[in-house]
């Protein structure tokens, strides 16, 4: 005879699969949901009626009658509850509203400025105080979802290490939760942003997946065999922090000549400084009007678009670079596509073919056979959609269905 407590996580598990499946297939009868689920009618109805409760779901239509009654169709319903999504980064906190499909409805970014440490973790709270000020209820939020560089521990929330912000065993989550007693899960931002290119962007049908994220950091995501390969201490992914010199650039991180230095948009903005210096001709001093200090990556990437020289050598050099780096990612885990995103990449798309040939042509060729190398199909608000994927993870337990 089975336990009360094991009947419970059997209803709470069959609730995850059909929500899950409403949402993907719907409308949808109750009778294909128990078919294709392998499900009693009995199991699927009850769970139905408790999510049209919860207002997950919600009845519209009718189907084809198959020898009775037309059956009602149960649609998913994405915009009665939202979740707070948060991305930090080491020059901003964007926070936004987004609805179960991870979609924007209103978003705002808050400047991080010089502050580090324990001073940006109070900068963290107060924007989150700010953006809530516009709710008269949070009743409908279902949680808050943080994502940050470094390495995260999920489990308890914690920021185990970053060393650009200074932030080193930080309880995120209990510090979120204790202000807004709202749920509240922080992870890591590449981790978020594979899974969110596996269930909610373009590439759902491949089971090995690397997002990889170029922009002030570089990070890796991996996705094996149905779920985040997080790694002893939750650190997997830190591709950026890859050595390629032993004797070459220092890095935060405490080691020599690591990858991230060579391809990040800071090593791409001292490469622009440099060249400048040198009295290197490019439309980007033109476009600033020689305040280097306006130069941020729209600009780098607006340069690229119109042909500059000087932009253009320096996106081979990082797309070469990035290359090297992948086919040590390749030989690691031999996945079936690797995705390529991040503030750098993605606005331009041009310069992926050039990685892709470089890893094919220097590669393990039975490793890289049939690997696809891909953009980011998230959108312009990949980061923000990167942290909605992760709470909505256990909305909707993708991994059960996977």
């Amino acid at each position: 005879m089975k336990r009360t407590g094991d009947l419970k996580l059997i209803q709470e598990l069959n609730r995850f699969i059909i929500l899950d499946t409403i949402r993907k297939k719907g409308p949808i009868s109750r009778s294909d949901i128990a078919k294709f689920n392998k499900l009693s009618p009995t199991t699927v109805t009850s769970a139905v009626s408790e999510l049209i409760r919860d207002g997950l779901v919600q009845e519209g239509g009718t189907g084809e009658s198959k020898g009775g009654r037309k059956p009602i169709l149960v649609r998913f319903v994405p915009d009665r509850h939202f979740i707070i999504a948060v991305s930090i980064t080491n020059s901003n906190i964007t926070i936004a509203e987004m609805n179960l499909d991870a979609k924007v409805s209103r978003k705002e970014t808050y400047p991080v400025g010089t502050l580090k440490g324990s001073q940006l973790v109070e900068h963290i709270i107060t924007s989150l105080e700010t953006f809530l000020l516009y709710y008269l209820d949070l009743i409908p939020c279902i949680g808050i979802s943080i994502i940050t560089p470094g390495i995260v521990d999920p489990a308890n929330g914690v920021i185990r290490y970053n060393p650009k912000l200074d932030l080193k065993d930080v309880p995120l989550k209990d510090i979120v939760h204790e202000k807004f007693h709202l749920k509240t899960i922080v992870d890591n931002d590449s981790n978020a942003l594979v899974l969110a290119e596996k269930n909610f962007g373009d590439y759902k049908d491949h089971k090995n997946l690397i997002y990889i994220t170029v922009g002030e950091g570089l990070g890796a995501g991996i996705y094996v065999n149905g779920s985040i390969f997080r790694g002893f201490h939750g650190g997997a992914g830190e591709f950026g922090h890859i050595s390629i010199d032993r004797n070459g650039i220092s890095c935060d991180c405490g080691n020599r000549g690591c990858l991230e230095n060579y391809v990040n948009w800071p090593a791409i903005y001292s490469r622009i400084l440099s060249a400048i210096a040198r009295g290197r001709k490019t439309i980007i001093f033109e476009m600033t009007h020689g305040d280097m200090n306006q130069v941020t990556i729209d600009t780098f990437i607006t340069a690229l678009q119109k042909g500059d020289g000087l932009a253009t050598e320096i996106m081979y050099e990082i797309a070469d670079y990035l290359s090297t780096g992948i086919i040590n990612l390749i030989n690691l885990f031999n996945p079936d596509i690797i995705i390529i995103g991040g503030d750098v990449f993605c606005h331009d798309h041009s310069y992926l073919k050039r990685v892709e040939n470089h890893v094919k042509e220097n590669g393990m060729s039975i490793l890289t056979d049939g690997l696809k190398v891909k953009p980011s199909s998230l959108g312009e608000n990949f980061e923000l959609v990167g942290a909605a994927a992760i709470l909505l993870n256990e909305v909707f337990q993708f991994s059960l269905a996977t």
